[in-house]
């Protein structure tokens, strides 16, 4: 079985160096000034271990395809769609991405389609360079398929992640899981337009509030805080790694980036959907989902917005 990997950045690129140190086949599909260094000099991954420089196969588009390929999708949510559109149907695809809309999406095209919560703190500090936070492992991957259940592919799967520096666990409600990283998620906003001040603790803790309250009324279950407490605490715990900085989350790796696009109408967008749906207000994620899609598009720097006026635009929201 060979592992393709669309969109080796941070993410896909620590879960596919993984599976190589683990002795699977595996192919990275990256762009730009990434792919040229991956081309050229390898992939090299970053742990508070040390580092490792691995040769993996590496192209910045599609490439032949076999029948025991799967298809690992690490991209951002706004570029699933285009970033799935070359590929073959008849292939399995693996969605290790933030948000719940994915898995939904991809299964219009794609028959098996599996869901991943991803806990992995990683960054590119340069163009072939993966830094990945955590230690003891990596990252902890929840896989199953969607909308529910494990078959044998998921649970080979799940295996593989497991082999080297991994923790891979199959499990039959994956989307619980993954709406519990969105609640965890819906600080990413935040994160990228104040930056680490002292408001950052209220905006976070608002958006989440309100997003519990919508979740509960949609009657959409998703997995505790002490659940994810004890399944990840002693496995995934970011660590500091000599030379590297460690930046902010993926939407301020966007801004970071002047990417020109950020993920929040796949994170806050998700409980500004739900509560228009079921007709609940929801002024603190939709502010947040504006504003930082403006700070992308205008390319902004991240943390350059001052907290009074994220604050005064959710009150404004609210009272309205």
């Amino acid at each position: 079985m060979r592992y393709i990997v669309i969109g080796a950045g941070a993410v896909g690129g620590t879960i596919g160096a993984r599976l190589y140190q683990g002795g699977h086949d595996v192919h990275l599909i990256a762009r730009g000034a990434h792919y040229e260094a991956i081309k050229r000099d390898g992939l090299r991954l970053v742990t508070p271990d040390g580092s490792e420089t691995l040769d993996i196969p590496a192209s910045d588009g599609p490439v032949p395809t076999r029948d025991d390929d799967v298809l690992i999708l690490a991209t951002k949510s706004q570029d699933t769609i285009s970033a799935l559109a070359p590929w073959s149907p008849d292939l399995p695809v693996v969605c290790a991405q933030n948000g719940v809309a994915n898995e939904r999406m991809v299964l219009r095209r794609f028959d098996r389609v599996y869901g991943v919560c991803v806990w992995l703190p990683a960054q590119i500090p340069q163009p072939g360079v993966i830094a990945a936070h955590a230690h003891p492992y990596s990252g902890m991957l929840h896989l199953g398929r969607y909308p529910q259940g494990v078959d044998d592919l998921a649970a080979k799967i799940a295996d593989d992640f497991g082999k080297r520096g991994l923790v891979g666990r199959a499990v039959p409600d994956v989307m619980r899981w993954k709406y519990a990283k969105l609640l965890s998620n819906l600080g990413n906003a935040a994160e990228a337009l104040l930056g680490h001040g002292p408001a950052l603790h209220e905006v976070v803790g608002r958006a989440r509030a309100e997003a519990r309250a919508v979740l509960e009324h949609a009657g959409i279950a998703y997995a505790t805080a002490e659940e994810e407490a004890e399944i990840r605490g002693h496995k995934v715990d970011a660590q500091p790694i000599e030379g590297i900085d460690r930046s902010g989350g993926s939407s301020w790796q966007s801004l970071a980036r002047g990417a020109g696009s950020i993920e929040a109408d796949y994170l806050n967008g998700e409980i500004v959907l739900l509560g228009r749906e079921h007709g609940l207000p929801t002024p603190v994620n939709e502010t947040l989902r504006r504003e930082a899609n403006r700070a992308a598009r205008e390319k902004l720097p991240p943390g350059s917005m001052p907290p009074e006026t994220l604050l005064a635009l959710i009150d404004g929201r609210s009272a309205a």
